[in-house]
């Protein structure tokens, strides 16, 4: 089990997250939402596409930008579509 944690709250929790380049990218229905809240910042991969963001914040405190995921994806990258990855001092463990 791989668990997304940020200031104790478990954000994520699944036993079939995709790994691409050492991040697990997350199932969307095994990712906590309530955790999560709304940025315009976007990146852009070649290969995967533009990635979306997402603020983590739990008890006030927040990881700016430190979920990620990407809503439409390229074609070698179909299996990530909208799973979640995390950085930016969420730990994922497991």
């Amino acid at each position: 089990m791989v668990k997304a944690v940020w200031q104790g709250k478990t954000i994520a929790e699944s036993n079939n997250t995709v790994v691409v380049e050492g991040n697990h990218y997350f199932p969307p229905e095994h990712v906590n939402t309530e955790f999560l809240t709304p940025s315009d910042h976007t990146s852009y991969c070649p290969w995967k596409g533009t990635a979306s963001y997402r603020h983590v914040l739990v008890n006030g405190l927040e990881a700016t930008n430190a979920a990620w995921f990407y809503p439409e994806v390229k074609p070698k990258a179909q299996n990530l579509k909208d799973h979640v990855a995390f950085w930016k001092g969420v730990e994922v463990v497991g």
